[in-house]
């Protein structure tokens, strides 16, 4: 028998920017196919008329191709199962509804929301799980019409008939087990006439030879509603998988205050597409390789026995590993664009590359960069609480002394740091931190960064002299 390709696909909902459990999702598809050399499929479940917006499809495309996802078919290249658009193939489900009808396998249903929510209460008080409760199951002609004359406009139901239960093979979770007692009949085209997510999403994975779905585990009572519905059309049903949902680090369901909850939000706070991709494979997913890695490496190192159930922590500390991991990947050009042309214009070109280098190890996003030219080229802030106390307690006879010593340095050439401490020990006998912390905080405003002498290498001589000097007779005047 021939083996079937591999084809996966991700089917978001454009009625938002795309969340990050949902990038993870789009993710790992494209990493099955990627490992096994099949295809990778976008499709837009786009049927919700009422949230779906177009300009959302056009971020959620432009933010993965940012990420460095790529598929092979979809709403905005083509292929050969389009439509790519849930809403724009509507007759081809038509033929589907008409199919279902004429077997028996799916029914009009007239009952409004009202009296639906009314059932599932009373079901929910006496205890039992909530099942549509059959009322026009079996309605005879003269009673729909009744019905339609009443203004009704109905849903379309499939019956979930008796017999033995839905059994499936899940790649994550194994074998599963599905009584049809309990999942009842469902809809599967509104009263609207658009496709309930049962129907559009199954029909369009069968209709578009997808083989694979990897999808999260709160998909996995949709399933075997999935299964029966293709079955009775005579359809094939894709493999399913269904792993572990993100959550935040304290393991309740990720939301914002865990941190960005959408790919456009960690893409505005400059988080790069490495980063994301590398934390996102170890989310859920045991990565045999603990290292960097690029993307086509990835898919490599894919395989759906290593997706998990335990719940998979979105970890911002985790994130920011990998994020200064794939900052020091950064070329000089990649980096400059890091600063906005005012930035831009106060580094001396030739000392642009020798500056992303002294700073690089000190960046985390787009805005941090500002800081180390406003230290090296600019003005330097008001020092907050912590850095002030180091300046008021080495005094005014330290910073003098360090002024003195740095406009001895010859004209136009950088003072020397060992010069100036060596002055200042001299003058106070400081040492240590007591020595190299308030000489940071006077040249940098900082208690961290790159090592001192580096920065002043960087810095015009009159910069670290005026700097010194004001602090001196600061300190003199207090």
């Amino acid at each position: 028998m021939e083996k079937m390709p591999v084809i996966t696909r991700f089917a978001p909902s454009p009625t938002g920017y795309v969340h990050v459990g949902n990038v993870r999702t789009a993710f790992f598809n494209q990493l099955l196919a990627e490992h096994a050399g099949g295809r990778f499929i976008l499709r837009s479940e786009d049927t919700d008329q009422e949230r779906s917006k177009a300009e959302y499809l056009e971020a959620l495309v432009e933010d993965l191709h940012w990420l460095g996802l790529r598929w092979d078919e979809g709403p905005d290249c083509g292929g050969p199962h389009g439509p790519y658009k849930q809403s724009e193939r509507g007759e081809l489900y038509s033929q589907y509804y008409d199919r279902l009808l004429e077997s028996g396998d799916a029914y009009l249903c007239y009952c409004s929301d009202r009296e639906l929510k009314l059932s599932r209460k009373v079901q929910l008080s006496a205890g039992r799980p909530p099942r549509y409760s059959g009322t026009c199951r079996e309605l005879s002609a003269q009673e729909r019409a009744e019905r339609e004359a009443q203004g009704r406009e109905p849903t379309l139901r499939f019956r979930v008939s008796a017999g033995e239960p839905v059994v499936f093979e899940d790649l994550v979770r194994g074998s599963q087990s599905f009584a049809r007692e309990d999942i009842g009949d469902f809809v599967i085209r509104r009263a609207d006439g658009s496709a309930a997510f049962f129907f559009g999403n199954a029909i369009d994975d069968s209709l578009m030879q997808v083989s694979h779905v990897l999808r999260g585990e709160d998909h996995v009572a949709n399933t075997p509603r999935q299964i029966l519905l293709l079955q009775a059309l005579g359809l094939r049903a894709p493999v399913y998988g269904h792993f572990s949902l993100m959550v935040g680090d304290d393991g309740a369901p990720l939301s914002k205050r865990h941190g960005a909850s959408s790919l456009r939000e960690l893409r505005q706070a400059g988080y790069l597409p490495g980063a994301i991709l590398n934390h996102f494979l170890r989310l859920g997913h045991k990565a045999a390789n603990d290292d960097w890695l690029e993307l086509e490496q990835m898919a490599a190192e894919f395989h759906t026995n290593a997706l998990g159930r335990a719940p998979a922590r979105y970890d911002m500390d985790q994130l920011g590993h990998w994020q200064k991991e794939a900052l020091m990947r950064l070329s000089a050009h990649e980096l400059a664009s890091w600063l906005d042309d005012g930035d831009r214009n106060r580094v001396p070109n030739e000392q642009l590359d020798a500056f992303l280098e002294l700073v690089k190890p000190n960046l985390m996003f787009p805005v941090d960069i500002k800081v180390w030219v406003d230290v090296l080229f600019g003005e330097l802030p008001v020092p907050g609480e912590t850095e002030q106390q180091w300046l008021d307690n080495a005094g005014a006879e330290f910073f003098t002394a360090a002024s003195e010593a740095a406009s001895q340095a010859t004209s136009g050439e950088t003072p020397s740091v060992k010069a100036i401490t060596d002055a200042v020990k001299a003058a106070t006998g400081a040492k240590g931190k007591q020595l190299f912390m308030p000489l940071r905080v006077a040249l940098t405003g900082r208690t961290d960064g790159p090592g001192l002498q580096d920065i002043v290498s960087l810095m015009n001589p009159a910069t670290v002299e005026k700097r010194l000097k004001k602090l001196a007779a600061g300190q003199a005047e207090s």
